[in-house]
């Protein structure tokens, strides 16, 4: 059985979330973490980083309020 670590990276630093974590669902609102034993948690406007699927590890990250990855293409003004 693979079951994962969800971790929230922000300015540096990562936060475990939640342990064993056996379902994920994108959700318009966030992110949605499930697993075997708890209530499912919504970590709103978060996007995925990246999965470490050896590591066991689900990193996500701030995101815009569209869902979106806080980084923009645009110039600073």
């Amino acid at each position: 059985m693979c079951q994962i670590s969800a971790i929230m990276e922000k300015d540096g630093r990562e936060e475990t979330l939640m342990e064993g974590v056996t379902a994920l669902d994108v959700t318009a609102d966030g992110i949605l973490l499930s697993t075997f034993f708890e209530e499912p948690r919504l970590v709103p406007g978060a996007v995925i980083r990246r999965i470490d699927f050896l590591g066991g590890r689900l990193i996500l990250g701030p995101g815009d309020r569209m869902g979106r990855e806080g980084k923009s293409d645009a110039p600073d003004e």
